[in-house]
């Protein structure tokens, strides 16, 4: 979220502006951790967290000064994370109000012998044991800051994770998640996409894009593909690098690798929505390196062999 251009610092809220920047550079990769393992998804984990602090930083003046940001900024997340799962179906329950301490730093989960297989396993849970589970058993919260964020009480919390351990208890392994986009037709752009844009056919590249296609690379630009210099960005630059064909958190994605040393290395992750054959927005997370972070911890047979 690049809005520093827009911050008068000579006026009155300059102070309160700087120190959401601050805080945001601080809490942001908890933040993302957070929402992608709520999501089931490292990249609509991000998605969520841009609109979270888009939203904060609309309000924030109106934000009492008195308060914390910390607990604030990741109250807006969590319910936009909530709204993300009733959306897409997963059965959710009516979590509105959110508090969580100042502090949030993961600790060593300590739930079933899992260790960090529990955040993958999470995803099977509805939302509120999830997020029990998640806040308890990985980030270390306590029974009270877990209740003020699910608007729940001590006892409910309690209910909850006894609910969700139970079930994660029976599920014997992680799973790998089922692809989503089955689509051949879709598997085929992203493997043309994929093999122009290493072979640099720029032409060819453009062929597969429809006239108003939108680009948003996040963090850095948000428009039309047409007015951005986004392949010669990648042309100029001076580290090799290829692309490749994977998945993240069972979506066929487009894998950005760099080379260090004699090794290919994950990168990045670009997400295409193609309508019929032509891709119609493309979505690049290279400014994120977080997102890269964490797919890498999950670590599963999707992303591409190096």
């Amino acid at each position: 979220m690049s809005n520093s251009e827009y911050i008068d610092h000579s006026g009155p809220l300059a102070a309160r502006y700087l120190a959401f920047l601050e805080t945001v550079t601080q809490l942001r990769p908890s933040l993302h951790r957070y929402c992608a393992r709520m999501t089931g998804s490292v990249m609509d984990g991000e998605d969520i967290v841009q609109e979270a602090l888009f939203e904060a930083y609309r309000k924030l003046d109106q934000f009492d000064d008195s308060r914390p940001l910390k607990p604030w900024l990741f109250r807006i997340a969590h319910n936009r994370c909530i709204d993300f799962l009733r959306k897409r179906g997963v059965r959710a329950e009516a979590e509105t109000a959110a508090m969580v301490r100042e502090t949030f730093e993961p600790a060593v989960p300590q739930v079933l012998g899992l260790g960090r297989a529990v955040e993958h396993l999470v995803t099977s849970l509805p939302s509120k044991e999830r997020a029990c589970v998640l806040l308890k058993d990985v980030f270390d919260y306590s029974l009270a800051e877990i209740a003020e964020l699910v608007d729940s009480t001590v006892g409910g919390v309690k209910a909850a994770l006894k609910r969700g351990r139970t079930k994660l208890a029976a599920t014997p392994a992680p799973q790998q998640q089922p692809s989503r986009t089955a689509n051949p037709e879709f598997r085929r752009v992203l493997e043309l996409y994929v093999e122009r844009f290493n072979r640099k056919d720029w032409e060819g590249l453009r062929e597969l894009i429809s006239a108003d296609a939108q680009l948003r690379v996040v963090d850095a630009f948000d428009g039309r593909l047409a007015n951005a210099p986004y392949f010669s960005n990648y042309e100029r630059l001076s580290v090799p690098w290829k692309l490749a064909v994977g998945e993240v958190d069972g979506e066929p994605v487009v894998v950005s690798l760099r080379l260090s040393g004699d090794a290919w290395t994950l990168y990045s992750f670009v997400r295409l929505e193609v309508g019929g054959r032509r891709i119609d927005r493309v979505v690049d997370y290279s400014h994120c390196p977080w997102v890269a972070k964490l797919a890498e911890q999950n670590a599963g047979p999707g992303l591409p062999h190096r």
